[in-house]
């Protein structure tokens, strides 16, 4: 099992970050803070820890300090950066640290999911160990990012598309564009956008639904289980 600690200023959200991980095959939540210095207090008494889910805006220290007191400290645990956090300063100083990804507040379970399911990939690749020729390199840095979908025309977004895909997957029935963005984070319009290419190319279904006035609402529903 892969150990995860989760971290997050708010307690509600923590517990939510919490249930979502606990979710994915192969990983158990060790342990939960709310603060910078419960975080490191926790990598103490936690020595099997193998990830920690950091949020940036913390009550006493940011998550990059955490980050950089970790490493001042000689854990070499691995960090997803989610957070709220959205400055490009914040994101690159976050990549110079070592963050292995970095999840922008707010997401849906499977936004989380695609990046824990990309980590547990990094983590088969780098168990092999010996060493590693150039495709071997190529794949463990491909492992850091979340599966996408394949050709996507210029001005899409992988991690948008799988957001998205994995949202229709897991829906029981057909979704609107609203209910997409509400489930992803993304706007109504970027919803339409995707759901619209989705659809183009085959691996989803436009149904309508039909209400007392006005135009149908376009829902979708994912190829195989229409």
């Amino acid at each position: 099992m892969i150990e995860v600690l989760v971290v997050d200023d708010d307690t509600r959200v923590a517990q939510v970050n919490a249930a979502y991980v606990e979710k994915v095959p192969g990983f158990h939540v060790a342990g939960e803070a709310h603060s910078a210095a419960e975080a490191l207090r926790q990598m103490e008494l936690l020595p099997q820890l193998d990830l920690v889910l950091l949020d940036h805006y913390l009550p006493d220290e940011t998550g990059l300090e955490v980050v950089s007191e970790m490493r001042r400290r000689g854990h070499q645990t691995d960090v997803i950066m989610v957070t709220a956090a959205r400055d490009v300063s914040t994101v690159q100083a976050a990549m110079r640290q070592g963050a292995l990804q970095y999840l922008v507040k707010p997401f849906a379970f499977a936004g989380l999911r695609a990046k824990l399911e990309a980590y547990a990939e990094l983590r088969r690749t780098l168990d092999g160990g010996g060493e590693a020729e150039q495709a071997d390199v190529d794949r463990i840095f491909g492992a850091l990012s979340a599966p996408s979908e394949p050709g996507l025309p210029k001005g899409h977004s992988p991690t948008t598309a799988e957001l998205v895909r994995q949202a229709l997957m897991n829906a029981e029935g057909p979704l609107s564009a609203q209910e997409i963005a509400e489930r992803t984070g993304v706007s109504r319009q970027t919803a339409q956008r995707y759901l619209k290419l989705l659809e183009r190319t085959g691996r989803a279904r436009l149904t309508l639904k039909y209400g007392d006035a006005g135009r149908p609402e376009h829902r979708y529903v994912w190829a195989t289980r229409a």
